[in-house]
């Protein structure tokens, strides 16, 4: 097992299985976490035995990381409890508010244990972004319109993923809801003044998070640049909002990426601005010349953000002892009360 500090880059495999070319890939020392697709799975048992394989590939292990919020975006689905979008909850909670911060920890709490029985670090949720009706990419992934709603779902949310054994993950900030365009086909500016912003920004205030995503969407406010490649942006996070935890880019192979050129300015650009982690996904090209070209400095900070979203001792219980808790068979319960 190599020892090497995590690097900024995390990639994507095609398969189910580790080829030799990703085996060489992931112990690139640019490279610190890897992100699974619906591609990546096929049952539970699969997906144990490829995230102990990556992990096995060095020391600190790789970050696991996945898109598994619930409802249309649930990157694994047969063999685990179908969750609901969180529009669920916003929902609930204009009917129960108590009701519904419980039966969001309870989600939170499945959303976690069941991933991290399988070996997965992280999810990259909640969605953060205020529904304001017309997105073509947020809908029902985001909790609410109202922030003060958004924020403490959330953080009920964010108690449960935490009870299982996970961190959090804000996104898409400063606030994907307002634009309609979606950043994976096009590039979304909002013109909003910043004033007009802060509804969008409060929850990112209120809410302890342990990661952020920026989003591809430029804010005319601030930059002519989106949030991902923009320093001030970044800056604003870090010195405003007083957010100390890891920054992510979204998928830099994403339309609303292309404003800064090809992959290789898109990754050095977003490092630059300040991210502390680069997705690189569905592009194995584009990480090939990446990893043959891009020579960053000064990661150790970055390294170290990055690091402790990994797990510590492993007491995660076993898939099998995970079904023989009543708090478990309590929370599937509940969700089961909240799908249609």
């Amino acid at each position: 097992m190599k020892q090497m500090a995590l690097g900024p880059l995390m990639i994507d495999i095609a398969g189910t299985d580790l080829s030799d070319l990703d085996r060489e890939r992931l112990c690139h020392p640019l490279v610190g976490g890897m992100i699974l697709f619906s591609r990546n799975y096929s049952d539970p048992q699969q997906l144990a035995a490829l995230t102990k394989s990556i992990h096995a590939l060095r020391q600190p292990p790789l970050l696991i990381a996945v898109d598994h919020e619930g409802g249309r975006v649930q990157r694994f689905r047969e063999g685990f409890t179908r969750l609901p979008a969180m529009a669920t909850l916003g929902r609930l909670y204009d009917q129960n508010a108590d009701a519904a911060l419980a039966a969001a920890t309870e989600v939170g709490f499945v959303l976690a244990a069941e991933l991290r029985s399988r070996g997965v670090d992280y999810s990259f949720t909640p969605v953060l972004d205020l529904d304001y009706g017309p997105s073509r990419v947020i809908g029902d992934r985001a909790f609410h319109r109202q922030p003060n709603a958004v924020i403490s779902l959330a953080k009920a949310l964010g108690d449960g993923l935490r009870e299982g054994g996970m961190g959090s993950c804000g996104k898409h900030y400063p606030g994907h809801g307002f634009v309609i365009p979606d950043s994976h086909v096009e590039l979304p500016i909002d013109n909003r003044p910043l004033e007009a912003m802060q509804e969008d920004i409060e929850p990112y205030r209120q809410i302890p998070l342990d990661g952020v995503m920026a989003a591809h969407v430029i804010y005319d406010c601030i930059d002519c640049n989106t949030a991902v490649f923009s320093n001030k942006w970044i800056d604003y996070l870090r010195n405003n909002i007083n957010f100390n935890g890891v920054v992510f880019t979204d998928d830099l192979s994403m339309e609303g990426a292309g404003v800064v050129g090809d992959m290789l300015n898109r990754v050095e650009a977003a490092y630059r601005a300040g991210c502390d982690m680069m997705l690189v996904c569905n592009s194995p090209d584009a990480v090939a010349r990446v990893l043959d070209n891009w020579q960053p400095v000064d990661f150790e900070l970055r390294s170290q953000r990055i690091e402790a979203l990994i797990p510590g001792a492993d007491t995660t219980p076993t898939w099998d002892e995970l079904q023989l808790m009543p708090r478990y068979q309590h929370a599937l319960k509940t969700i089961a009360s909240l799908m249609p």
